[in-house]
């Protein structure tokens, strides 16, 4: 059995910008703190990285960046999915050149492919890089559910590393586990499922929540790794109030709101999302507040 890409938490980290353009120095410093708390694999470019509203060029230079500041401490992850597959094989042919350890597919969006286009969009892009690949199932930003009998074709895949299953159907990582070979890992997409999708099997989460808190997602995670669904559980429980704050709004809205209030200016997000409510981000400094003071 091959060793995993990952196991444990991984941060799906966010964008920072300034004055309307990415911020690399606050990118070095989020990666520092990501490492500080043992965090040892990373996505950029993700969903929260707005992926929609960066650059292809704006991409592989993020790429290129956390790569040469993070060395072989930590995994980098790039988001190079697209509904066009000639595009995604292209961007992740670069992401490749340009550093990456391991990339992101997101799902096609918008036209809904078949279960067979599904199979051969992953299909042609696996065989056009030698990094590994982790699908992206996150049909409440798609339109689409990959099916179990997909899954299990691309397990059969060597350059498929897994999926990152956000399809919120619990149900769904158990057939998963049982139709696919050992050597394709389950991830869960979501915070909320972190502990339950690993207790079926799952080798951790990619993760929103560890932008703010990644010392207790990690925790969570190893426990559950471990085998210590007690302390797991018990950690899952603490920090659902601000995995539901963090959601409360579109991703990534509240998690940039959250890493201004813990002192690290990521900037707003890009057009079209907005900045958080007065409201929600009242209420999120207080649940941050007693996170902090605990």
């Amino acid at each position: 059995m091959k060793q995993p890409l990952f196991t444990g938490a991984c941060t799906a980290l966010v964008t920072p910008f300034l004055n309307g353009k990415v911020n690399y120095s606050m990118l070095k410093r989020l990666l520092d703190r990501q490492l500080e708390a043992g965090i040892r694999a990373v996505v950029l470019s993700g969903t929260t990285g707005e992926s929609p509203t960066l650059s292809d060029e704006e991409k592989l230079t993020i790429f290129a960046c956390a790569k040469d500041h993070v060395g072989d401490c930590c995994t980098v992850i790039g988001g190079t999915g697209s509904n066009d597959t000639r595009h995604a094989v292209a961007l992740s042919r670069a992401a490749e050149e340009a550093g990456a350890d391991a990339l992101l597919i997101v799902s096609p969006y918008y036209n809904k492919a078949t279960p067979e286009g599904l199979y051969t969009h992953y299909a042609a892009i696996a065989s056009a890089v030698h990094i590994p690949i982790v699908v992206y199932n996150v049909p409440s930003r798609t339109g689409v559910d990959i099916p179990v009998s997909v899954y299990k074709r691309l397990a059969e895949i060597p350059g498929i590393a897994g999926v990152k299953e956000a399809s919120a159907d619990i149900v769904k990582t158990a057939r998963i586990k049982a139709a696919c070979s050992a050597d394709f890992t389950v991830w869960s997409g979501n915070d909320d499922q972190a502990v339950p999708v690993m207790a079926l099997g799952g080798l951790g989460v990619i993760s929103v929540l560890s932008n703010v808190a990644p010392v207790e997602t990690q925790a969570m995670a190893q426990a559950a790794l471990a085998g210590d669904f007690d302390t797991a559980a018990a950690l899952q429980i603490e920090l659902l109030p601000l995995i539901e704050l963090l959601f409360c709004e579109v991703n990534p809205i509240p998690v940039k709101a959250a890493m201004g209030l813990l002192g690290y200016d990521c900037g707003e997000c890009r057009m079209p999302l907005t900045p958080m409510s007065k409201e929600n981000c009242a209420k999120l400094e207080t649940t941050l507040r007693k996170l902090t003071a605990g």
